[in-house]
């Protein structure tokens, strides 16, 4: 007999990182030794790095064991339509003490077409910003292939870049085809397709301790740059408490902004899973099976059987993912 579901918590698979530093073990407690941690990966069905449940009857299970066993009870019926068992999005905490590359993802057409992948559309929440932190997005005048190419080939590809000097609580949505990178000093929740395909175009010219510069991947990624895209990549939102304040609604991922300061009752009208990150403070998700304590840094996934539950907070600052 199949175990019924409950708040399911998962262990961080932490990637050590060039650019990494130590705000996710020190600002959101992320258990490693790893000395550049760079990411943490919440929730991840990248092929390789399969998310292991954490808390309840379920601990050590997979979540490809999940998807399989409990289908569209997870995900929602449509999602499992649409999905099978494989989930649809990969949920991660950032800490670039360092800039990233500067970079792009393919569209789902390309990214199918090269590596029989999903392609990468994502969004970032700043949840802390040293002084003068930037992210890079989009470029700061028109552009086309020829004028990117000969900044690229003469090294002044920096001088045609967007940058934004950015605080807690800014909000970016990058669509695929989009340049960007972010910046040293920004730590973030980065929620995405499920997809590890990263086109890298310049990467400061550094090198590992051996030496090597990381790959580039700039003949992948002149086809998938979409010059033609609107400045329209910063996301306002309203920050009403107690309420679900939608930031971002594209055809992967629905976000939404939710800071919980009373005990809220909240129903699951969605057909979907619902992933709940915490970005400050703490809160108590509880259901009729079970209740389970989220706290600044931690995910949970509230699989779709589960229509309704409590949200009990004084204090805590939520995004409410579903798809």
């Amino acid at each position: 007999m199949k175990e019924t579901l409950y708040p399911i918590k998962f262990t961080p698979i932490l990637k050590d990182k060039i650019w990494g530093g130590n705000k996710l073990k020190n600002i959101l407690n992320k258990n490693s030794n790893l000395p550049n941690v760079g990411e943490s990966w919440e929730i991840s069905d990248v092929e390789g790095d399969t998310s292991i449940v954490a808390n309840g009857t379920l601990q050590g299970q997979s979540l490809k064991y999940l998807l399989e066993s409990y289908q569209s009870d997870l995900i929602g019926e449509k999602n499992y339509k649409i999905f099978g068992d494989k989930f649809p999005l990969l949920i991660k905490f950032i800490d670039a003490k360092e800039d990233l590359s500067i970079q792009l993802h393919p569209n789902d057409e390309l990214a199918k077409k090269r590596h029989n992948s999903f392609g990468k559309t994502e969004m970032w929440y700043v949840m802390q910003a040293d002084d003068d932190a930037n992210l890079i997005v989009g470029f700061n005048q028109e552009m086309d292939a020829k004028t990117y190419l000969h900044h690229l080939e003469n090294k002044t590809l920096t001088s045609i870049l967007n940058f934004d000097k950015v605080k807690a609580g800014d909000t970016y949505f990058i669509e695929v085809g989009r340049v960007h990178a972010i910046g040293a000093g920004v730590m973030l929740a980065e929620i995405q397709q499920t997809s590890d395909i990263t086109y890298r175009v310049y990467d400061w010219d550094r090198v590992d301790d051996q030496g090597n510069a990381r790959e580039l991947h700039n003949d992948l990624a002149i086809d998938a740059f979409d010059f033609d895209m609107p400045n329209n990549f910063r996301v306002a939102y309203t920050k009403e408490q107690n309420v679900s304040n939608e930031m971002v609604s594209c055809p992967y991922f629905t976000t939404s902004y939710l800071e919980v300061t009373q005990t809220l009752l909240k129903e699951n009208t969605h057909d979907s899973f619902m992933i709940y990150m915490c970005v400050e403070g703490e809160a108590e998700i509880i259901t009729d099976q079970a209740s389970e304590v989220i706290k600044k840094g931690e995910t949970v996934l509230m699989p779709s059987a589960i229509k309704t539950f409590t949200i009990k907070s004084d204090n805590a600052k939520l995004l409410e993912v579903y798809v």
